[in-house]
């Protein structure tokens, strides 16, 4: 063989197991990321409220995972148009999911232009304003323990 055969071999059973690692390493990161999108689709929040404790399940977007990443909280929820409680968050989240215009009692939602979150608890049948809620998680039963008048003081934390 000459040099030069002997150096495009060399070259070529260096890019080979380049090529190889690169694939070996994005299946790894393919499988790590099912692997969480898997733990988010069946993560579940506790909410403690007036001594009562709600079990929501998460909603599988980024905005919830931020969500998620601020827990545990404790803070007071002000009631807005007797349908809603809402809290500013410590920081802002993703955008990184689909928006509504529409909400279900039992809905906890991300307002974005301000960073708060509300839980939805009666319908009224009005629509959210532009440009809309993001999913957090949903409220299993009991939604109606915030239809107290003015505020309320609660707890989130992830189930276990």
């Amino acid at each position: 063989m000459n040099r030069l055969t002997l150096a495009n071999f060399k070259t070529s059973k260096v890019l080979f197991a380049t090529l190889i690692l690169v694939m070996s390493l994005a299946v790894s990161a393919s499988k790590a990321s099912d692997a969480s999108t898997e733990r988010t689709r069946n993560m579940k929040i506790r909410i403690g409220i007036s001594g009562k404790t709600l079990v929501a399940n998460v909603a599988d977007n980024e905005t919830a995972r931020d969500f998620i990443s601020l827990l545990p909280l404790k803070l007071s929820m002000n009631d807005l148009f007797g349908r809603e409680k809402y809290s500013d968050l410590p920081k802002a989240l993703s955008e990184n999911g689909a928006r509504r215009n529409r909400y279900e009692v039992g809905d906890i939602a991300y307002w974005s232009p301000d960073h708060q979150f509300a839980v939805y608890y009666r319908q009224d049948g009005e629509s959210i304003p532009s440009p809309g809620v993001i999913p957090i998680a949903k409220i299993n039963a009991g939604a109606e323990a915030f239809n107290v008048p003015g505020s309320v003081k609660v707890t989130i934390e992830l189930a276990k």
